[in-house]
């Protein structure tokens, strides 16, 4: 694997560009000839839809382990962060079959690419037919991306106490993020979930598997100690919650030509998110009564969406929400000014807890 040796081993360009490479390679290799035309087709699959991630999980990773005083040759963090990126495009694959989404960063959701292209195969097929074939299509690519992120991690060169303390926090992460998805699944639908549940979706769902345990994985490659380890969890859970609230209010708030997705989708699954939650609490009569009627019809129009704006507006949800991010953000920025960083480190996450919050897409 080549060496990766980055000039500021925390500029944020640099790291996603060496992420990039690493999985590049890695994927490039995958497809040469002698792999066979399914197997290429597949990695060129996952290459594609890796294109235009914002690589959080990875850019935390690499933090981490420079807040633990890694060094600046990179390479095997690089590597590590690399793995969680594959990880995660299981994660989105699997989870755009779940929400039936038909879009990702602005184009086609991998089971809308397969289903088109077995109509393209068989055009005979019937639509029901065309649609089982992408959806187990992408069940599979989402499976070889768990798989193939499992030896991408393994090539790095980790060995002894770090290794078993990276598979460790690896271990939990991919649990708490399965049991996540799992309590979201769940609640998908469900009028009556109070504020607290969802908040312990979003714990499990996205706090922990996009903020805490990615700093942690980091910080364990460089050999971090217990109060390096409880610092990422004192400042990734509160952070974590605040970039789901904001990607809550972006799925229906949002600009779809800047998120990538329909700001219909959630509406129209029913997502029972806090947003949900607390306009249900706070409505009046007709309010609520208007609130069940919408959200979940798989009809639901843009006219109809932008009464449940005007709703989670008029109660006073999307202000709440709002304010619940700030209120995270402002407790991950305390926990992070005693963390027992390296400056260098401490001043990078900063920089990164602020894009969280405030992002567009």
């Amino acid at each position: 694997m080549t060496s990766t040796v980055l000039a500021d081993p925390l500029d944020p360009t640099a790291i996603q560009a060496s992420v990039d490479a690493v999985l590049n390679r890695f994927l490039t290799a995958k497809a040469r000839p002698h792999a066979g035309a399914h197997q290429r087709y597949m990695a060129a699959l996952l290459q594609d839809f890796l294109v235009g991630g914002k690589r959080i999980r990875p850019l935390l990773c690499v933090t981490g382990f420079h807040a633990a005083g890694g060094q600046a040759n990179t390479t095997e963090v690089i590597q590590l962060a690399a793995s969680l990126e594959l990880f995660q495009a299981f994660v989105l694959i699997h989870d755009d079959v779940m929400d039936a989404s038909d879009t990702r960063r602005g184009r086609p959701s991998v089971h809308r690419v397969l289903d088109q292209e077995f109509r393209r195969m068989r055009t005979d097929c019937d639509d029901r037919t065309a649609q089982r074939f992408g959806t187990a299509g992408a069940i599979l690519l989402g499976d070889l991306a768990l798989t193939w992120s499992d030896e991408l991690l393994h090539a790095a060169a980790v060995h002894g106490t770090r290794r078993t303390a990276v598979l460790d926090h690896l271990d939990r992460m991919r649990t708490e993020v399965m049991i996540g998805q799992y309590l979201d699944l769940r609640a998908t639908g469900d009028k009556h979930t109070s504020v607290e549940d969802t908040l312990t979706v979003i714990r499990y769902k996205t706090a922990k598997y996009t903020v805490e345990r990615p700093l942690q994985l980091g910080a364990a490659l460089a050999g971090a100690d217990t109060p390096v380890l409880e610092a990422c969890s004192a400042i990734g859970i509160p952070l974590g919650e605040a970039f789901q609230l904001r990607d809550d209010l972006l799925g229906v708030f949002g600009d779809p030509a800047q998120t990538g997705k329909s700001c219909l989708d959630d509406l129209r699954e029913g997502k029972s998110t806090t947003l949900l939650a607390l306009a249900l609490a706070d409505a009046d009569p007709a309010q609520a009564a208007r609130l069940r009627a919408l959200v979940g019809d798989p009809r639901l129009d843009l006219e109809g969406a932008e009464e449940v704006r005007d709703i989670f507006t008029a109660t006073g949800a999307r202000a709440t929400v709002e304010q619940m991010i700030t209120d995270r953000y402002r407790q991950a920025l305390v926990a992070l000014d005693t963390a027992p960083f390296t400056p260098a480190a401490a001043q990078a996450l900063s920089a990164l807890a602020r894009q969280v919050v405030r992002r567009t897409s």
